[in-house]
């Protein structure tokens, strides 16, 4: 590989950083990772201590077999890593799940984690940050940093069901969520079930 000026790296493989936080749903950052696997994008997990606890509680998964369904996983400190840095090219990051917290952080700028920074670091390269945001019911405060968010440009894509792919299981509702959450950043999974008109 050819190094540019400033450090990036041209022809790389397809990059994306992948963060799960505390809120409800860990299974969708696995899933996240397990979709970016069938498609061959390397993927960098950086995960809360918050989500490793929700992860124990909601799947039979452990942190080393969430670990191992990424091609790079980055300490929650370590604000050093590669994904702390603009010049680190990337298709964007997704956070998956999305807490009130995480998303909070996020929209002030003030971030206190590898998470929250490499998040901030997508939205000042005008890269897709699309928050998998987990909560409800909202309130007004909830509502104006999903406003502020937006506005500085990342997407809110709340993982809510499509009744209309007619899931048979958690897992195929999950599945249809991520999917149409990488669909945002130009990914094609095949386990999405897509709309192709009434019957």
């Amino acid at each position: 590989m050819v190094d540019d000026v400033n450090g990036a790296v041209r022809n790389s493989p397809p990059r994306m950083v992948v963060g799960i936080s505390g809120a409800s749903g860990a299974i969708y950052g696995a899933r996240v990772l397990d979709a970016l696997n069938d498609l061959g994008v390397e993927s960098h997990l950086v995960v809360t201590k918050a989500a490793l606890l929700t992860l124990s509680q909601e799947t039979d998964l452990t942190a080393d077999a969430l670990s191992a369904k990424a091609a790079v996983t980055h300490r929650l400190a370590d604000v050093g890593a590669s994904i702390a840095s603009g010049s680190f090219r990337t298709l964007g990051m997704i956070v998956a799940p999305c807490s009130v917290r995480t998303m909070s952080e996020i929209a002030t700028g003030v971030t206190s984690s590898l998470l929250t920074r490499a998040a901030d670091v997508t939205l000042k390269e005008r890269r897709p940050l699309v928050l998998m945001v987990r909560e409800t019911p909202l309130h007004l405060g909830h509502l104006r940093t999903m406003t502020a968010l937006a506005e500085m440009g990342a997407v809110i894509a709340p993982p809510l069901p499509a009744l209309y792919a007619r899931p048979a299981s958690i897992q195929e509702m999950v599945d249809q969520s991520v999917g149409r959450a990488l669909d945002l950043f130009g990914l094609d999974w095949s386990a999405v079930r897509r709309w192709d008109g009434l019957k």
